[in-house]
C-alpha cells in the first residue's frame, strides 16, 4: 500500500480520536509505561483497544497509527523503517497486529534494527502468548478488559468511585455511592460492560456479530483448522450457554459433541485466549484437574433469556471481576465431589472462600471454613452476616 494511504488512514484516526473524551483505566498504564521493549495490548473484539490507541496515538509526539487489519503491508519492516527514516516518525501503534504474517519476527527485526517504539494490539492473544517466549525481552503484555462496574459508572454516568477491595468489602468499608450506584447493575450485567454498549441500543446483535467473527476470522488466523472443526467450536459455545455451570468439563463437552477430550480441551483453550470463555480449575490435592468453565459476559445471554441465564450469569459476572483485578482465583472441590462455596481467591496472601448465588443463599456450605474470610455474594442489597450485594465485585482493585 501507498505511504500515502497509510498517512490519510492516521490522520482520519487522529480525527476520530477527538470525539471520544474519557480514555480507559489501563490508558494511564500504557502512557507512563518506559523502556525500549515493545509494548502489546490484547482484549476482547469491542472491548475498545482500537479507540484507545487512537487516542494515545493523539497525544503522543511523533507517532503514527496503523490498521494492520485494513491495509495491505508486503513487509512491515521496510514499512516501520521508510517511515521512520523519511517522515521521523518514532513511535507506532499496530492495531491488530496479528493479521500480519509472520509478525514475530518482523517485531524481532524492528526491535534489533531499528530505534523506535512499538504498541500493537490483538483480540486473540493465544499467538501472543505463545510468542512472548520467542520475542523474550523485546515484549512487555497488558491486558484490556471490557468496562468494570467500576469503569461502566464513570464512562455512563461520570461517576468515579474508589476501588475497593475483598478485605473492604467484607468489613463493610465503602461509602454511600458504593450502593447507591448499584441501580444500574442490571444494564451493566446483560451487555453495558461492552464499549459499544453507550452508543449501541441492542447490544446482544453486535455480540453475535462479534462470535462470529472470532470463531471464523480471528482463531483460523492462529490455530489451523478445518471448516468442520470451526463448526464444532461454534456448537462448544451453544452447548456451555445452553447447559448450567456445574457439571461443564472437557469430559462433557467431548460426551456430547463427539470429540476426543484432547480436541474439546484444545478448542476450549482457543476460546478462552480469544476472551469468550474463563477456565477455572480446582483448589487442593486429590482432586480431577477438571475445569470449570464460565462464560465472558454477555454471552450467555445469547442462548437463554436473562431470567433463565441469571444463575450462570452471577458467576460470570464474578469471575470476570476477579479476572480484571488480577487475583489468583480456584473454584472449590472436595475428593469425592461434595458441595462446598464457589470460589477461593488470593488477594494479597489472604485467602477468601466465595459463595456466589440468589438471594437465599445460606452459611450451612461453609462448616468447617474461618467466616472471618468468607462472603456470600447475592443479587440485591443483603448486608446480613457474610452476605453482601454481588454488584460490590465491580468495584474491586
Amino acid at each position: 500500500m501507498e505511504i500515502s494511504k497509510i498517512l490519510e488512514f492516521h490522520q482520519n484516526a487522529m480525527e476520530q480520536s477527538r470525539e471520544y473524551s474519557r480514555k480507559r483505566y489501563v490508558a494511564e498504564r500504557l502512557i507512563k509505561d518506559k523502556g525500549k521493549h515493545f509494548v502489546g495490548l490484547i482484549g476482547a473484539r469491542g472491548v475498545g483497544k482500537t479507540i484507545l490507541f487512537k487516542q494515545i496515538a493523539a497525544q503522543t509526539e511523533d507517532s503514527i497509527y496503523i490498521s494492520i487489519d485494513s491495509v495491505e503491508i508486503e513487509d512491515l519492516f521496510e514499512l516501520i523503517k521508510t517511515l521512520n527514516e523519511f517522515y521521523k516518525y518514532k513511535i507506532f501503534f499496530l492495531d491488530e497486529i496479528h493479521f500480519y504474517k509472520n509478525y514475530e519476527n518482523a517485531l524481532k527485526t524492528i526491535y534489533d534494527f531499528l530505534n523506535v517504539k512499538i504498541f500493537f494490539t490483538s483480540s486473540v492473544s493465544l499467538s501472543l502468548f505463545d510468542s512472548v517466549y520467542d520475542l523474550s525481552r523485546r515484549i512487555k503484555i497488558f491486558k484490556i478488559y471490557p468496562f468494570s462496574y467500576r469503569e461502566y459508572l464513570f464512562f455512563k454516568e461520570n461517576i468515579n468511585l474508589k476501588a475497593i477491595t475483598l478485605k473492604d468489602i467484607k468489613d463493610k468499608r465503602w461509602n454511600k455511592n458504593h450502593i447507591r450506584e448499584g441501580r444500574l447493575f442490571n444494564k451493566y450485567v446483560t451487555g453495558g460492560l461492552m464499549p459499544f454498549s453507550l452508543e449501541e441500543p441492542d447490544v446482544l446483535v453486535m455480540q453475535k456479530n462479534i462470535l462470529e467473527k472470532i470463531i471464523y476470522r480471528d482463531i483460523p488466523v492462529v490455530a489451523k483448522l478445518a471448516t468442520d472443526e470451526l463448526e464444532i467450536i461454534k456448537k462448544i459455545v451453544m452447548f456451555i450457554g445452553k447447559s448450567q455451570i456445574e457439571g461443564i468439563s472437557y469430559s462433557a463437552i467431548a460426551n456430547n459433541l463427539n470429540i476426543t477430550k484432547y480436541k474439546a480441551e484444545q478448542y476450549i483453550n482457543l476460546l478462552e485466549k480469544a476472551f469468550v470463555l474463563n477456565v477455572l480449575f480446582p483448589a487442593g490435592t486429590n482432586v480431577l484437574r477438571e475445569p470449570k468453565i464460565v462464560m465472558n459476559l454477555p454471552y450467555r445471554l445469547l442462548y437463554k433469556e436473562y431470567q433463565e441465564a441469571v444463575g450462570g450469569l452471577r458467576e460470570d459476572f464474578f469471575v470476570e471481576c476477579i479476572k480484571i483485578s488480577n487475583k489468583k482465583i480456584n473454584y472449590l472441590k472436595t475428593k469425592k465431589g461434595k458441595k462446598t462455596p464457589d470460589y477461593i481467591i488470593d488477594e494479597k496472601g489472604s485467602k477468601y472462600v466465595i459463595e456466589v448465588g440468589g438471594k437465599g443463599k445460606g452459611i450451612k456450605q461453609f462448616k468447617g471454613i474461618d467466616l472471618e474470610k468468607s462472603i456470600i455474594f447475592v443479587d440485591g442489597y443483603r448486608f446480613d452476616g457474610i452476605k453482601r450485594p454481588l454488584f460490590l465485585a465491580g468495584y474491586l482493585k
